[in-house]
């Protein structure tokens, strides 16, 4: 059996869960069938059954384009590109929106079967409307036209296959929830704390965590905003990077300014790290905080439970599947707006509810270790990669 991939996302360009997943997830199936990558960028390489091809993003010129239309013309370009070499496996795999106009040609033009993992879902993610502006109506076009042509749909939460169900006309026979997984000899606890001295953390004081891109989704400002609700002795530490928009970079700087007035412990590392860095600072960080206000599994979560790291998150979406309240972490319940952009009803209310998971954690030393070890024994227990890659395989072969 061969697969083929199609993703934005591979190493070294990986800036978000669905990159995290594809390259676990092809290293992982590549043990057990040949598995060819095409994606976004200048890779190319071989190893073993693994194989992967990178395809230029920024050709041909996009100069004259409109900002907000120019990475949805590139990526349909790329996706075009993606299909100009023959598509000779038996299944085609997408990965994001970014990539499922290559599959819909893949399906057509090859008469290949098209599987498509949801990370994420158009309809849900409205503040795209600021980084895309129409470009957001070509977007969930393509998803929409994707998914409801698939042959097979893996939802990675059960919440994300409600979501389908509700949004798409798809039989809810083509859907199987398979969850994220993660490297278990990779992500555990290490005694390294080079990355905390190279960017200023102080290993001997406290400190909460969050790892994540800059974009409304993953709640980043609202976190910004529960700073001031923090116990003044925590180190608040922000690995974040690759913002969404000018407009939101702004408000993250205009922000830090801001907190930096009133308290000198709030560490901003504004790009995206190694995973060795990330892995010290998931490591040493009392609280990892996830805050966001969408998330259809939340792969972050995972990452800080195998490092032996309690989690405060908001109880949204795949989330609620991953962390287990008064167990593995404290889940904050978040009232959303019914409409669009699906903000909290009451924001503040949201950041004290954030702080106060926090600082219950922080000041909780016994709370936080019994929690930390719960949550590496789920991850060992719910979350291995050669489990997860055995169910893709098992379907895979029933559209063979």
């Amino acid at each position: 059996m061969k697969v083929q991939f199609f993703t934005r996302e591979y190493p070294p360009y990986v800036y978000g869960g669905a990159g995290v997943h594809v390259e676990y997830l092809a290293a992982e199936l590549s043990k057990l069938m040949e598995v060819d990558v095409r994606c976004f960028g200048d890779q190319d390489e071989t190893s073993g059954q693994l194989s992967v091809k990178g395809f230029p993003y920024d050709s041909p010129d996009f100069s004259k384009t409109d900002d907000k239309l120019k990475g949805v013309l590139q990526t349909l370009n790329t996706c075009v590109q993606f299909n100009a070499e023959e598509v000779d496996a038996d299944i085609v795999h997408c990965h994001t929106w970014y990539a499922h106009f290559a599959g819909i040609v893949a399906k057509l033009c090859y008469g290949k079967p098209l599987v498509i993992t949801i990370h994420s879902l158009e309809p849900l993610r409205p503040w795209k409307r600021e980084q895309l502006g129409l470009g957001y109506d070509a977007s969930s076009w393509i998803e929409k036209t994707a998914i409801e042509m698939a042959d097979s749909i893996i939802a990675v939460s059960e919440e994300t296959r409600e979501d389908v169900l509700k949004f798409f006309d798809v039989d809810e026979s083509r859907i199987s929830v398979i969850y994220n997984g993660i490297n278990l000899k990779e992500y555990q606890v290490t005694e390294d704390t080079s990355a905390l001295e190279e960017y200023g953390v102080d290993p001997s004081k406290p400190y909460v965590l969050f790892v994540g891109r800059i974009t409304r989704q993953k709640g980043i400002i609202h976190l910004m905003n529960a700073i001031q609700y923090i116990d003044p002795d925590t180190q608040v530490v922000l690995c974040a990077g690759a913002p969404d928009t000018k407009e939101i970079a702004k408000e993250m700087e205009e922000g830090i300014q801001a907190i930096r007035k009133t308290r000198d412990n709030v560490i901003w590392i504004d790009k995206m790290l190694d995973k060795k860095s990330v892995i010290q600072l998931y490591s040493h960080s009392d609280v990892f905080c996830c805050p966001s206000i969408y998330e259809p599994f939340g792969i972050i979560n995972i990452e800080a439970m195998a490092c032996k790291t309690a989690v405060v998150a908001s109880a949204v979406g795949g989330i609620k599947e991953v962390v287990v309240h008064g167990e593995t972490g404290i889940l904050v319940p978040l009232e959303q707006q019914k409409t669009a952009p699906f903000e909290p009803v009451d924001p503040d209310a949201f950041a004290r509810d954030l702080a106060e998971g926090i600082n219950t954690l922080i000041r909780d030393e016994n709370l936080r270790n019994r929690m930390a070890v719960n949550g590496r024994k789920r991850v060992e227990e719910t979350f291995d990669w050669e489990a997860i890659a055995q169910q893709v395989k098992n379907l895979y072969q029933t559209l063979i």
